[in-house]
């Protein structure tokens, strides 16, 4: 069962960190273009990333719970870690990147607010910070499957004799 639980683990942690990535390089990109070209990108973001976000995170916080609890001794402590950092990611995105993608959601490309520089400056430290903390928290979890004890068993036949 733990096996099952790790793998999902590092499935649903490695799928949303490696989503942030490609986020944080998009709007990386963004940031020479003016507030016509950020909005219109931003609008077509919005229109589905966030349930890719919902559907990698709500799993991979859930599984790497499941595994902390599941687990013992340092890899314990290490996935713990990799769940607080998780927590971060969560945390960070309620607080400031899901009310700043509410706002946006009404922005039109014609007529974009004149703080929009800002507010993008705001949402990108944010997503950078929980971009940083996912891909910590899939290298732990990347660790702790390589030091995580395999329990096997092995049978040798009774009628073998040395």
């Amino acid at each position: 069962m733990t096996r099952i639980v790790r793998s999902a683990s590092l499935l649903f942690s490695g799928l949303f960190a490696g989503f942030l990535v490609c986020v944080l390089v998009l709007e990386n990109s963004l940031r020479g273009y003016d507030a016509a070209v950020y909005t219109q990108t931003r609008l077509v973001e919005l229109d589905s990333l966030d349930k890719l976000a919902s559907v990698t995170l709500i799993p991979a916080l859930i599984t790497t719970a499941v595994l902390a609890i599941r687990a013992r001794g340092n890899d314990r402590r290490v996935v713990l870690v990799a769940i607080a950092l998780l927590i971060v990611v969560f945390a960070t995105t309620l607080a400031i990147n899901l009310p700043i993608n509410s706002d946006q959601a009404a922005w039109s490309v014609q007529n974009p607010p004149s703080d929009w520089a800002s507010v993008r400056d705001r949402w990108q430290v944010a997503h950078a910070i929980r971009t940083v903390a996912a891909v910590l928290a899939f290298g732990l979890l990347v660790v702790s499957s390589q030091r995580a004890p395999v329990s096997s068993t092995v049978r040798v036949p009774a009628d073998v004799h040395m």
